[in-house]
């Protein structure tokens, strides 16, 4: 953790919950991601409007701060793409067996006090651990 910012995760974990507490506030929904991507695709008019807006802010928001810090985040050069593709399809997986996403079950279902969350939340972190652990010390991979 060469680059590790306590202020900006600070920052971001604020602007997290604050996005996830105005939507449940104004819409009454909760701020899952994978829920509302799989939603999309049965979306009334208006479920198809809210949905539509908060994704495209999130890569708006992404864009914009790319734009005023360009030098934050450096993604890793040389990395192979089917492999970053077999990732990709894991986590979305991974999210429909799990019955939502870490947004969902971290973020808003532990707030709620929802026991399916935390339980999926100590199953998301513990096998994240488990997995940087065999990777690191197991198999001796440094990244």
């Amino acid at each position: 953790m060469e680059n590790f910012t306590p202020y900006s995760a600070l920052a971001g974990g604020v602007l997290i919950g604050l996005a996830a507490t105005l939507l449940l506030l104004f819409n009454g929904r909760i701020a899952g991601i994978s829920g509302m991507m799989s939603g999309l695709i049965n979306a009334t008019r208006a479920e198809l409007f809210w949905r539509c807006a908060f994704l495209i802010g999130i890569v708006i928001g992404a864009f914009l701060f790319n734009q005023i810090k360009p030098d934050f985040y450096h993604p890793r050069e040389h990395f192979p793409l089917w492999l970053l593709a077999i990732g990709g399809f894991l986590v979305g997986f991974g999210t429909r067996m799990g019955n939502g996403c870490t947004s969902g079950h971290a973020v808003c279902g532990i707030a709620r006090f929802s026991v399916r969350s935390i339980v999926a939340t100590l199953t998301f972190m513990g096998n994240g651990f488990l997995t940087v652990y065999i990777i690191r010390h197991v198999l001796g991979v440094s990244v």
